[in-house]
Order: structure tokens, then sequence, then C-alpha cells
């Protein structure tokens, strides 16, 4: 008896490891096959775009279709066949064109050397030399102190958390129409859309806006001097101070020299002169976010040079890697000497890889002669536009033409943000603009449609009418006139269709 029990147990066993053992096949085989399907070779070359479409987040938007797969100098490719001259740059990341062989090779050097040094653990060279590199042209000698990390967004709560820090005090003014970037902090400073924080509320606390030197936002003519927008922005700062935010509260103040999502708009030297005195006044450092009009973009290294304004805080990123991912904050060493080793860093803040790149983009901007070619071809643009600007056919459609180097704004006259600004926006005491002219809608987003569909990549900006220009810095005369062409069409049958 015991012995055929103990057989009768034994048959049992092997059934249920036979049965588990199916089932484990099955599943490994399922397991298998969804691996296939997702894997990295698996899916067709002709379907990875429509995959890709099903998959990724439609968080994102795009402005073409197909897969980017190659870019060289001022021009991408697509795996359609499609060839498109770049004048988005990344926005304004690939200053010195896609895939430029000194600072790619650099970069591909630092990977055989050392990719990763965590910023807690150790220095690494490619950091210090880029320090070196970038001492020399920061916009005032006082900016000595660096910390190097990934993105534009986490370099403005880094340098918000800084001003906080060195101060005590804790609320930040930014300007409406800023944008200072998409996490959570640097969301609660950009003011240019609300796309950005829609449906994300509250935001953090302690963040105050007052208008920028730019028309629209004053409510005023677009033949308004330059002068008068700056003193209205000034005499709306300090009613903040003496109704919203006092100075003894107030840490820093945060300004674009060149106003970038928001329309492209640069401001007056006076007007940065005036924070500065300001904050000066008032025990309040002013930040000046250089993300995407540093390195040249604006025909110096920094934007705000021209106004001679020092900044507290320099904020840095986009151009200073050319494609790798590398962002920085500036300021001073009697500053930053306060702050408490391990309350700045981040896992691949300084990068070993990104720092090099950046130290070669430094490089190849003084051996190509970069603002140089920043200078000629931008007074080649502006020509380019003006010329449609005061075309008597177009006239009436184009209001303004304005921005600093190759950073340049076009503003249509088809703004629908109210009648009131709608009536500003449709005259000007110094063209021929007529309220009864009847302006295409959407102007920008068809001309910008139509650039693409005429092989160039170009971007609209700002809750205006506004398309900007960001090429290579190293742009050749040659392919700035072939973009003016293709621009220059496109108004015309956008005009032309009404």
């Amino acid at each position: 008896m015991m012995l055929r029990a103990r057989l009768a147990s034994t048959t049992r066993l092997r059934s249920c490891a036979a049965l588990a053992h199916s089932k484990s096949a099955v599943i490994s085989t399922r397991n298998r096959q969804q691996t296939r399907s997702v894997g990295t070779n698996s899916v067709a070359p002709e379907d990875l775009y429509s995959f890709g479409v099903k998959h990724v987040t439609k968080g994102l938007g795009r402005i073409t279709e197909g897969i980017m797969t190659k870019g060289e100098g001022s021009y991408v490719y697509y795996d359609n066949g499609k060839q498109y001259l770049d004048f988005t740059c990344g926005i304004g990341v690939t200053g010195l064109g896609h895939a430029h062989p000194k600072v790619s090779k650099a970069a591909a050097d630092q990977c055989m050397n050392l990719v990763h040094s965590q910023c807690s653990i150790a220095l690494h060279e490619p950091y210090v030399r880029l320090i070196e590199r970038l001492l020399p042209i920061m916009p005032h000698p006082s900016l000595d102190s660096f910390f190097f990390w990934n993105s534009g967004s986490e370099a403005v709560e880094a340098a918000v958390k800084m001003a906080r820090q060195f101060t005590g005090k804790q609320n930040i003014i930014s300007m409406q129409g800023a944008y200072h970037g998409r996490t959570f902090g640097a969301m609660a400073l950009t003011k240019s859309k609300t796309i950005y924080s829609a449906g994300v509320h509250p935001l953090m606390p302690g963040v105050f806006s007052i208008p920028y030197p730019y028309w629209h936002q004053s409510n005023m003519p677009p033949s308004t001097s330059s002068s008068v927008l700056s003193a209205n922005a000034l005499y709306q700062l300090e009613l903040l101070l003496s109704q919203q935010t006092a100075p003894a509260d107030t840490a820093a103040i945060i300004v674009e020299p060149v106003l970038g999502e928001g329309g492209y708009v640069p401001a007056p030297p006076e007007f940065l002169q005036g924070l500065r005195d300001i904050c000066d006044k008032n025990n309040i450092l002013l930040i000046i976010d250089e993300v995407q009009s540093g390195f040249a973009r604006t025909g110096s290294w920094f934007a705000v040079e021209e106004s001679g304004v020092k900044p507290d805080i320099l904020v840095i990123a986009k151009g200073l890697g050319n494609g790798f991912p590398i962002s920085g904050v500036v300021s001073r060493t009697e500053l930053t000497d306060t702050l408490k080793p391990g309350s700045m860093g981040g896992t691949y803040a300084g990068n070993a890889v990104s720092c090099a790149a950046a130290v070669a983009v430094n490089d190849v901007m003084r051996e190509e002669n970069i603002l140089e070619n920043v200078q000629a071809r931008s007074n080649e643009l502006f020509s380019a536009l003006n010329h449609l600007k005061y075309d008597p056919s177009l006239n009436p459609h184009i209001l303004d033409v304005r921005g600093r180097g190759l950073m340049v704004g076009v503003e249509f006259a088809s703004p629908s943000i109210s009648s009131h600004s709608h009536a500003h926006a449709t005259s000007s005491k110094n063209s021929n603009h007529n309220n009864d002219v009847k302006h295409p809608a959407n102007m920008a987003s068809r001309v910008a449609k139509k650039c693409i569909e005429k092989g160039m990549l170009i971007l609209t900006t700002s809750v205006y009418e506004v398309i900007r220009f960001i090429p290579p810095l190293n742009v050749s005369k040659e392919d700035m006139k072939k973009g003016c062409a293709i621009f220059a069409e496109s108004v015309r049958e956008v005009v032309k269709e009404g």
C-alpha cells in the first residue's frame, strides 16, 4: 500500500511539474513574442513613424511627419527622403549646425575616456576646461562661479534656489510673455502661454509679474518708442513692489534680454538698466536668462552686453553644447561661497561628454569667426525681411521685423487676442496699414507650414502672429538667401489666398 501511495504521489508531482513546465513554456513563448514585437530591430522601418506616433505621449507636438535620420550643417534629412534647410536649430540649440565635426569628435573622444563623473564624487577635466573657456567671455568679470546642469529649466530652478538662499527672501518677479521652462518651478515663472501650466495649478508660490517693454503688453501702438515702453514697465515694477511684493520679501527679478517664446522682442537697454537700478536700491538680485539668446545668437557673446548691465546670476544653456544636454548657472564667488556643500547637484549635472562638447563649441566659435558671420548674415536677413515689410502689397500685413543677430521675429497683423489689441495691431503712424484691410487668419502658422512644404523648417512663437528665425550661426550666404526666398514666397502665397 505504501509503495502504491508513493508511486501515485510521484506521478502527481510529475504531472504538476509537467503542467507547470508547459505553462512556463507558453508564458515564455508569449514573452518572446511580445519582446519581438517591441524590440529594437523588430518594427519594420516603414512602420517606425506610425509606431512612434502610437506610443509617444500625446503631450509632445511636432511640426513635421517622418523620422529625422541625419543632420549635417544647416540641413536635416528624413527617412522618407525629404531634405530641409533648418532655420530652427532645435530651437536655438545647434548653433554651429548639425553634427559639427570638431564638436562631435570631442564628444566621441570623451566617450572613450570618461562618460560620467558624478559632480558630488569628483571633478573631471572637461568641467574645469569649460570654466576656463567661459571666464573670458562672461558679460561681467564678477561672474566667476559656475554650476553646470542638464537643461535650461533646471538651470532656472537652480538660479531661483540660489537667489532665495543668498537673500533669505522668497518672492520672484518675472515678465509677462517670459519663457523659463516647463519643470514645476520654472513653469511658475513662464508667462508666454497658458498651455505650459494648464491643469496643474497651484504652481510654485511667491511669483509675480510685470509687463515686458513690448507694445502689445502695454496696449499701445506698434510705433510706440522703446523709452515709453520701458518707462511704463518700470513704473509697473515700482507699483508691484509697493502693492504686492515688498522689497524685503523679494529675492530676485528674472528677465530674458531678448524675449524668446514671448515673441522675439529685444529689451531696450534703458529697461535692463532700470531693472539693475531698482535691484541695487532694494537689495534684489537680477537673474539674466540667456538660455536662448546666449553664445553669439544675437551677434555678441551675450545679449545683455549691449546694455552694460551686470547680472547677479546668469543662466545659460542651448547653444552652449550644440545639441549635447548641458546648462549652467553662473554667479559671484562671494555669493556662492555661502552655499552649503551638497545643496546643489544632480546625477547628470555637468556630464563629462557634454562638457567636452561645450569646450569644443567655444573653440570653434573663435576659430571659425562665428561672431563675424552672425553679424554679416544678420544684415542680409534684416535686409530681406524689411524689403518684404515695405513692399506695398505686403505692408498692411507685416507689423514688425525685430530682433538681434540671428534671433529675429516677424510679426503679422492678424492677432486674435481682443478687438482692442486688434485695432492697435492693424494700424501704425509710420506705415500704410489700413484698418479696413482684411488680414489672413492664422497667418504665422500658415506661412510656417508653407515654408516646411517648400523645404525649410521654421517656427512660430508667442500668442501673437509671430514667426521666428533661428538659423545656424555659421549659416552660409547662399543658404541665408535660399531661406529668405522661401519665406518671401510663402508670405506672398498666404496673402494672395487671404
